[in-house]
């Protein structure tokens, strides 16, 4: 039982020492960089299969690993869980430690000033006492007590500096306080992106089928969100003339709180890097990019329009490849349903210039819009079960002839595409969507706070100087004798003309003209 209370006890000695605690703060830095060189389940399942397959043996091993979902990962909460642990054991034992001493009084004055790094001695004739007054005045600020000795001599035992080792501890607690609030804002904080068409197309922060892609916190099941709509007006966007973005801006209002239960919207300027704060949640302007509008007519006469984001894919000239699709009016039955759904999929160019029938774009203004599409029609496979690619078409059903190509050919606003069957399909206009960023972080605030006492204190104590001094006045024949020693507890430098400049003063006997040090 001994040696078991022993092996404990060292083992916790050896987690919480401060090496220990460095050691883990390295080793969580170094098992974050999976999280920024991988792709992570959280973010893009799809790319983390793709990955896998591509890299084969060592893909697989990697997510046996869990190198795809590392901060939810047993090893990175595992070191985290123990530099938590290794922080608080090594600090609060340092906290009742420096509570101690900040008690006590400065400790006595040594028998041989002579042996300290910094002595100087001189005989004054005026008394003991004020002498030893004057030398309480210059000592101002530091913290020091007044000791008789049996000779009749007096000293003064001062100190200057406790507040390095206050900042020493301001910073590794608001270190350990931004690791907590790193890890509350991971549990309950979440992130989603959204493409709005800025048409005065609505989106509502009501769950998570809402966004494009969701990023949940651990505890966040996306049912209890932060309530709030945003409508997106329209958006503007100023280019050089080399193509390069010179400013976005989006005009959108918003609801929040009470407004949701009114009609009442509140306008905003959305810009990069100049975010819309409601509802606890910030809102950032992402980028943007182009939604073609088509209109079906269908053999019946019935029309259908719809525009929806394509994928840009030279962000240069906002060359944008996607699909846009259609189900037949008036189907009720499954079967007559998936033979004649409508997939139109292409490329979009803002400013069109063609090379023969290859379609290009040289601008990213939308100045002279063009579409290069393919028309399938039969079964888009969305009742598969599977999930799909937004911008493209499920090639297995090209593959087994469930989906097929009727047209090809190239658009400009107002042109349209005849079917065999008498269907129409029309490009009308270049409508233009938005990319959104919902953050949610309960911590952000904690995060800065923490931050900036980490500076704080991590200026604290590498700026203030732990040092002593000690003052011996002694009574003799020839008058009375003033011994200065000193002492830097921590680095040296800069105390040697510290303590020329003070015991210049002191070895006077004097007080100061203005109460302070000349």
């Amino acid at each position: 039982m001994t040696n078991v209370l022993a092996y404990l006890r060292n083992t916790w000695r050896g987690l919480t020492a401060m090496r220990t605690a460095l050691i883990l703060l390295a080793l969580l830095a170094l098992g974050a960089l999976p999280g920024a060189l991988l792709p992570q389940r959280q973010l893009n399942a799809a790319k983390v299969t793709d990955y896998i397959r591509e890299h084969g043996w060592w893909g697989r091993l990697l997510d046996t690993l869990q190198f795809y979902d590392v901060y939810a990962s047993v090893w990175f909460s595992a070191i985290y869980v123990l530099l938590f642990i290794s922080l608080v054991g090594c600090l609060t034992p340092r906290m009742f430690e420096y509570a101690k001493q900040a008690r006590q009084q400065p400790v006595i004055t040594p028998r041989n000033l002579a042996r300290l790094p910094h002595h100087a001695t001189s005989t004054v004739g005026i008394p003991v006492d004020d002498v030893v007054e004057a030398s309480r005045k210059r000592l101002r600020g530091w913290r020091m007590v007044v000791r008789d000795e049996e000779d009749g001599a007096r000293t003064i035992s001062a100190e200057r500096g406790y507040l390095r080792e206050t900042g020493n501890l301001l910073f590794h607690f608001a270190l350990l306080g931004l690791i907590v609030a790193f890890a509350f804002g991971k549990l309950f904080g979440y992130s989603g992106q959204v493409a709005v068409i800025a048409d005065g197309s609505q989106f509502c922060n009501s769950g998570l089928f809402a966004y494009d892609s969701f990023t949940p916190g651990l505890k966040v099941d996306g049912t209890e969100l932060d309530p709030f709509c945003i409508k997106v007006n329209s958006f503007k966007a100023t280019y050089l003339p080399d193509g390069q973005a010179n400013s976005f801006d989006t005009d959108i209002q918003y609801q929040s709180g009470a407004d949701l239960n009114s009609d009442r919207w509140q306008s905003y300027d959305l810009r990069s890097n100049h975010p819309l704060r409601t509802a606890g949640d910030r809102v950032y302007l992402l980028g943007h990019g182009y939604a073609p509008q088509f209109t079906v007519t269908f053999p019946d006469g019935q029309k259908r329009t719809k525009s929806i984001q394509w994928n840009p894919s030279d962000l240069t000239t906002m060359l944008s490849s996607g699909t846009t699709t259609f189900d037949p009016p008036n189907t009720t039955d499954e079967t007559q349903l998936r033979k004649h759904q409508i997939a139109i999929t292409g490329l979009f160019a803002p400013t069109a210039v063609f090379d023969g029938t290859l379609l290009s774009s040289i601008y990213p203004a939308a100045n002279d819009p063009a579409v290069a599409v393919q028309v399938y029609e039969g079964d888009l496979g969305n009742n598969s079960g599977y999930a799909h690619n937004l911008f493209t078409i499920d090639q297995s059903m090209v593959d087994q002839g469930r989906l097929v190509q009727k047209a090809m050919k190239n658009l400009k606003l107002g042109q349209e595409i005849t079917l065999d069957d008498g269907t129409k399909i029309k490009f009308d206009k270049a409508l233009e969507f938005v990319g959104l960023q919902v953050s949610h972080d309960p911590s952000q605030d904690f995060v800065l706070v923490f931050a900036v006492l980490m500076l704080v204190g991590l200026m604290g104590s590498l700026a203030i100087k732990r040092r002593r001094l000690w003052l011996r006045v002694t009574p003799s024949g020839e008058g009375t004798v003033v011994e200065v020693g000193g002492l830097a507890r921590t680095d040296q430098a800069g105390y040697g003309e510290e303590f020329t400049r003070l015991s210049a003063g002191l070895l006077s006997g004097r007080a100061p003209m203005t109460g302070k040090d000349t």
